[in-house]
């Protein structure tokens, strides 16, 4: 149907790079490949599949079922791979705010976490799409929910024979390198056998992210060295191939007017130069572009031209959830302002305007359309 819909009033050259595109592109090739949640060495070809054919795969935030099916939606209408993320306060949202969420013990966080994978689990294969599940940001004050899904992890591979996730992020970026890669050395030996991906963060992506602050973070931590990267890769490469490095290249959280933030993503090309003349491997490295919101195009196609495999957004999709709202209450507001009495009469009821079904649904609707633009920006398509 994309490519009916690009044909009528195209060019035929056109039509047929298209043609060309979407048949070099089909990552159904892939052996093995399934609709639902994917793990392991499935998982991992698709990560290969996209950095080879220079897409990515964008991963979404989400905080309830709502904006999970928003993802899910969206992937189902490109017929195209997605990947579900959450945060760590976006994990006890899921739960719900009146569960404790001690320090140290995030009770709340691991719970959501753990309810938003199993979620997806069951609904992802009805949607007829590959489907990753990742946990995002982790910090070093946040192991204990790193511990709790792990602890998932193992129970659900001794049942099932593969993790709960697909994948999840340790962010040690704030400690010294030397302990970030230790630290994540330690985590890859317990994933590893579940054959589980490690995504690691070396170098810091400014602004706020999920009640992280590194807004005032010094700018040469905001670009790596392919000599820091390649010490990552040196670290966790004996112990499992499947790892993906957050490499900082100016990168920064939220939304920002161009030129505000200076990206420099052909930075990820000398990492891996770096890194092929030492290994012979020609580019070794799996990279993910964090602080994708407002990013121009030219950036990210640097970045895919790199390595980059997957990219993550939020805010633009916050924006858009909320916007869905917005724009309803606006078109409708005469019938909103009470559960009784509207334009068409002071009498008439408004319950199918209130009906958290109705608006909810216009919210998923705009955040659909997000998805599908990013998904775009990014090769998915």
């Amino acid at each position: 149907p994309i490519l009916a819909q690009a044909a009528f009033g195209s060019p035929w050259h056109v039509v047929f790079s298209l043609i060309f595109r979407s048949a070099a592109m089909s990552f159904w090739e892939v052996p093995g490949m399934k609709a639902g949640v994917v793990t392991g060495d499935l998982a991992w070809s698709l990560l290969q599949h996209a950095k080879e054919h220079k897409y990515a795969i964008p991963a979404f935030n989400c905080t309830s079922s709502s904006t999970i099916n928003s993802v899910l939606e969206a992937g189902k209408e490109l017929n195209r791979p997605v990947m579900i993320q959450f945060s760590e306060g976006g994990s006890a949202f899921v739960a719900g705010k009146a569960l404790p969420n001690e320090k140290g013990k995030l009770q709340a966080s691991i719970l959501g976490a753990v309810a938003g994978a199993q979620f997806v689990r069951t609904v992802a294969p009805a949607y007829g799409i590959p489907v990753f599940v990742h946990s995002d940001h982790c910090a070093k004050k946040l192991l204990p929910w790193f511990d709790g899904m792990l602890e998932a992890d193992e129970g659900y591979f001794k049942v099932h024979g593969e993790p709960l996730f697909s994948s999840h992020m340790l962010d040690l970026s704030e400690e010294v390198d030397e302990e970030n890669i230790a630290i994540c050395q330690k985590y890859l030996k317990r994933m590893a056998p579940m054959k589980c991906i490690l995504e690691m963060e070396i170098g810091i992506t400014g602004g706020v992210e999920d009640g992280v602050d590194n807004t005032g973070a010094s700018k040469d931590k905001l670009y790596s060295t392919p000599e820091d990267v390649f010490k990552v890769y040196e670290g966790l490469n004996p112990i499992s191939p499947m790892f993906t490095i957050a490499a900082a290249f100016g990168n920064v959280h939220g939304v920002y007017k161009a030129g505000n933030v200076v990206l420099r993503p052909e930075l990820l090309g000398e990492f891996q130069a770096y890194a092929e003349k030492q290994t012979g491997v020609s580019k070794p490295l799996f990279f993910v572009f964090h602080g994708g919101s407002g990013s121009e195009k030219h950036h990210i196609t640097t970045a895919l031209n790199n390595g980059v495999c997957k990219m993550n957004v939020d805010t633009d999709t916050q924006w858009a959830y909320w916007e869905g709202l917005l724009n309803f209450y606006r078109a409708k507001e005469g019938y909103l302002q009470g559960q009784i009495g509207n334009p068409e009469g002071e009498d008439k009821p408004n319950k199918s305007y209130y009906d958290p079904r109705k608006w909810i649904r216009e919210s998923e609707a705009a955040m659909v359309k997000r998805v599908k633009e990013a998904c775009a920006d990014l090769n998915n398509v």
